[in-house]
């Protein structure tokens, strides 16, 4: 399929789902590394669909996850204080995050290259009321795993059990997943370090440091 770019749409390499702090977090790696990103605020539980410019029958929300053990003071007052500290780095080195901007729909395009020896190129549309953000790679923020297996597997997606590296083939990443808990504030620094170097690793592929980081896996999904 060939998709056609909006003239007005906006391109950059990553859209990363989810102000709070994962996707700060996962911003901030990308910063470190040279990734250019935009930060949306959520997506709004609305269809998208894969390879097709028609609205998919799955459906995704990234609202918060409860935690069933109840965290305690020490635990927010920690969390508390990495998000301070992240929004402290995103508003000194003018990250892009839109807090008022929710993407509304997804879209997984292919293009077929130029050149038949090249593999196709995939890019995502991030649909938001404000416009279209274009990027090769998203991140989605707090999630439900079982959620988001349910939501491929409506649109016809096998993924077997590796879904970390089933998404990653998509362009697609996850910070701040886990099945029935969120992810302690420590597991979501170490998934957004894990993230940041694996995009780093596509954009700047002659990176010895990014390339390393292949390597790297998410507990929470094994």
């Amino acid at each position: 399929m060939q998709f056609m770019l909006a003239p007005d749409a906006e391109r950059t390499t990553t859209v990363v789902i989810g102000a709070g702090m994962p996707g700060l977090a996962v911003a901030s790696e990308l910063c470190r590394h040279g990734v250019d990103a935009i930060v949306v605020s959520g997506l709004n539980g609305f269809p998208f669909s894969i390879e097709s410019g028609q609205p998919g029958t799955g459906s995704l929300n990234t609202g918060k996850l409860p935690r069933c053990d109840g965290p305690d003071a020490a635990s927010l007052q920690e969390r508390n204080e990495i998000l301070r500290h992240l929004r402290n780095y995103a508003a000194s080195h003018h990250l892009d995050v839109r807090n008022t901007t929710p993407a509304v729909r997804l879209d997984l395009l292919a293009h077929q290259q130029p050149l038949k020896q090249k593999p196709e190129q995939k890019l995502w549309a991030i649909h938001t009321e404000q416009g279209v953000l274009l990027a090769d790679n998203i991140v989605l923020t707090r999630c439900g795993q079982s959620q988001l297996r349910r939501m491929l597997a409506d649109l016809g997606i096998a993924i077997g059990q590796n879904l970390t590296s089933a998404l990653r083939a998509m362009g697609m990443y996850l910070v701040g997943v886990g099945e029935l808990v969120s992810p302690t504030p420590k597991e979501v620094l170490r998934q957004a370090k894990v993230v940041g170097q694996a995009i780093s690793a596509k954009v700047h592929p002659d990176n010895a440091l990014a390339g390393r980081a292949l390597t790297g896996s998410f507990a929470a999904l094994a």
